[in-house]
């Protein structure tokens, strides 16, 4: 049974399912706004996902499927390993966000009142311009021959195992960690921004984990 048919049953399940209320939390004053940040750019009409989750009669259904998605952080797909590098792009959930969905669904999935209700989002719309960049090729990069500043990562290609660590050695021996992608999704993104540029002198020496990858490139200000 493939993952979606089986996250089909699920929603089936779940929507046949009445369930006593039993939290405060509800659709139209938290979860929506979460569901609006972190989801809709995909699960919308005309989206990636195969459903759409921008109403709550779309998104009650799948309510147990997705309390499953958020746990074990499968979705949104981000792949990028928390507290290694810090960026502004991460669509990933917080801790906090993923205990009130699960909380949420535990207590029945309410609706709540239609006057807490945010505005629907434009899906079109970006959070953030990407920072004009050029594309250095990690593998001519080991020691860097110039200082330089990083403003975010591009993987060419998804990692090779699903897992690829990018970390920088300074000449002062300090280590900065830039990027760790452990087991890619496929709708991951390619490019991780930093929230702030990273600036290594000449001399740093950039690692790899496994050594012989050659998917990423250093985005550095022109």
């Amino acid at each position: 049974m493939s993952r979606w048919v089986w996250l089909l049953v699920l929603a089936g399940v779940a929507g046949q399912a009445h369930e006593p209320i039993t939290t405060k939390l509800t659709w139209t004053r938290e979860i929506s706004r979460i569901i609006y940040r972190r989801c809709i750019s995909c699960h919308r009409e005309g989206g990636k996902a195969p459903m759409s989750l921008l109403t709550y009669d779309e998104a009650r259904p799948w309510a147990k499927a997705i309390k499953e998605e958020v746990l074990e952080r499968r979705m949104p797909p981000w792949s990028a390993v928390k507290g290694f590098g810090d960026f502004r792009n991460d669509v990933s959930l917080s801790e906090v966000e993923i205990d009130w969905i699960a909380h949420w669904v535990e207590g029945g999935a309410p609706q709540g009142e239609e006057i807490y209700l945010p505005p629907a989002p434009n899906p079109g719309r970006q959070d953030f311009a990407a920072p004009r960049s050029k594309q250095l090729p990690l593998r001519d990069l080991t020691p860097l021959g110039r200082t330089a500043t990083v403003v975010g990562i591009k993987l060419s290609s998804p990692p090779a195992n699903g897992s690829l660590q990018i970390t920088a050695q300074r000449p002062d021996g300090s280590m900065e960690p830039l990027l760790w992608v452990r087991n890619y999704h496929p709708q991951a993104p390619r490019a991780y921004y930093f929230r702030e540029p990273v600036r290594l002198p000449r001399g740093a020496r950039i690692q790899l984990i496994p050594a012989d990858s050659r998917e990423a490139h250093l985005l550095v200000s022109p």
